[in-house]
């Protein structure tokens, strides 16, 4: 079974996703930190980001890996690395382009196959499993988002004012809606849940409500 988790930045998709798989057993695909990856595959190389082919044949020839709820980028666990406010100031120079995305979804499909998996993007539901059986929307407030970012860049050591921090998801989100290519939006069946004023475990008990309604009705019609 497929479970999709989109939504904007700072809607808590990746903690939300996280545990969520964690209860139900599932694994966990996190998407975002393969573009992220990529990004930081460029910056470490010094591609020139107005040459979009370069970071295409650049994230073709990386091999991606998950390791429980770890990230492998040509065996470096880069789960971390990809975090930084310098990887996220670039990253969308990989969510925006169209070879790039192409075939980090084709890896995303792999990387799932056939098994029991919680993925969590911008686009999960709508192109990369639109098939899926569960499609959650998570979103919040832009001052709720902005906030846990804020607590986000604290924890690791880059303390920055709030101001900028909802600049810059201010222009991501624009960077998200406005794309060519998997725009974030929400799918026609998936369900939206706003987390403004829930709890990490509130929002979680949710989802599982959601995932394990659905899960039983797919018992139910294989046993008919």
């Amino acid at each position: 079974m497929i479970i999709t988790i989109d939504g904007p930045a700072g809607a808590g998709k990746s903690s939300v996703a996280r545990t969520l798989a964690r209860r139900l057993g599932f694994r966990l695909l996190d998407t975002g930190a393969m573009y992220r990856a990529v990004a930081l595959a460029g910056m470490r190389r010094g591609l020139d980001w107005s040459v979009p082919e370069e970071l295409a044949r650049l994230a073709q020839g990386l091999q991606f890996k998950l390791a429980g709820e770890r990230l492998l980028v040509d065996g470096e666990d880069v789960t971390e690395a990809v975090r930084t406010t310098a990887v996220t100031a670039v990253t969308h120079y990989a969510a925006g382009n169209p070879q790039v995305r192409q075939h980090l979804v084709e890896q995303q499909q792999i990387l799932a196959g056939q098994d029991n998996v919680v993925t969590e993007g911008r686009d999960q539901g709508t192109v990369a499993f639109p098939h899926a059986e569960c499609k959650i929307f998570l979103t919040a407030s832009p001052q709720e988002r902005a906030r846990r970012r804020l607590r986000d860049l604290e924890s690791q050591g880059e303390p920055v004012a709030l101001e900028q921090v909802l600049a810059a998801q201010e222009r991501r989100d624009r960077q998200d809606a406005s794309r060519p290519v998997g725009p974030l939006v929400s799918a026609a069946d998936a369900i939206e849940v706003c987390t403004d004023g829930m709890t990490l475990d509130q929002v979680v008990d949710r989802l599982e409500e959601l995932a394990r309604r659905k899960m039983s009705n797919n018992e139910n019609r294989k046993s008919m």
